[in-house]
């Protein structure tokens, strides 16, 4: 890697990007983060042995990337802040906080900017996230490339050409993980009033969660033919898909991931304000 990043905001994703990139052999020297909590700055540097300081305009100074990685809620007070050294510098900027869009954020700091969109989700944290990318016209194919090693360093990368495409990508995988989290948590209670203990019913859940995926993963086929595969005739596995579309499952589904998209276009119009 020939460029150099710097991270403003130390928080958990950052921390994970970080450990990504250096774990994939880019040099810890290449890559700067700034946060005002030492206690931030000091986990960051149990990660890797990376720049820190409090000042994010020393970070920016330093950059040819600069990764927003702070809470949306304070991304405006950060980015006006930061508007004087963006734009002496002219790095690639790429968000990763959810809600704010492109050319608001662009605008923040001073306009005019290669800005790349993120939605990453938190499987992230331990290198197995989903990441939604928006690219605005400023960036080049150099850029696109960069901001593609960045997020691959902690899972797989999809770019959009619409950015109205994110909402979807929240109501897909951005808010995802916390679906397959309840569908667990009701298993395994399902699975102790079938008389399992907490422990037994826990790890028969995750267990075949993570089979069940690492299966559709590597399948060459749908997994809508793999439920087929093991749902016999007149046997148990039919017996449950029956009782799961009785009630209505993809449905529920359905209005769940529509209100999570709704959602998502009122805070982006919420965190522009």
């Amino acid at each position: 890697m020939s460029f150099t990043i710097a991270f403003i905001g130390g928080g958990n994703m950052a921390s994970s990007i970080i450990g990504g990139l250096v774990a994939s052999g880019i040099d810890a020297g290449r890559v700067w983060a700034s946060d005002p909590f030492p206690e931030s700055l000091e986990r960051l540097r149990a990660v890797a042995p990376v720049n820190t300081t409090s000042d994010n305009a020393e970070a920016v100074a330093n950059a040819d990337v600069v990764v927003m990685a702070v809470k949306p809620q304070i991304m405006k007070s950060v980015a006006e802040s930061l508007a004087s050294a963006v734009q002496a510098k002219k790095p690639l900027v790429i968000s990763i906080a959810a809600g704010i869009e492109a050319e608001t954020l662009s605008n923040w700091l001073g306009g005019n900017l290669a800005l790349v969109r993120c939605m990453p989700n938190t499987p992230a944290l331990v290198r197995t996230g989903a990441s939604g990318l928006y690219a605005n016209a400023q960036v080049s194919d150099e850029q696109c490339a960069q901001a593609q090693t960045i997020l691959e360093a902690v899972g797989s990368v999809s770019w959009f050409d619409n950015e109205a495409a994110l909402d979807a990508v929240t109501a897909v995988s951005g808010s995802g993980p916390a679906y397959f989290f309840l569908v667990m948590e009701a298993m395994q209670a399902a699975g102790e009033q079938l008389g399992l203990s907490a422990e037994d019913a826990k790890a028969l859940t995750l267990q075949t969660a993570l089979g069940a995926a690492t299966m559709a993963i590597n399948s060459d086929v749908e997994p809508d033919e793999l439920r087929r595969r093991v749902t016999s005739p007149k046997g148990t596995t039919e017996k449950a898909i029956a009782a799961l579309e009785a009630g209505g499952l993809r449905d529920i589904f359905a209005k769940a991931m529509i209100a999570c998209r709704d959602r998502s276009i009122e805070l982006s119009r919420e965190l522009g304000d």
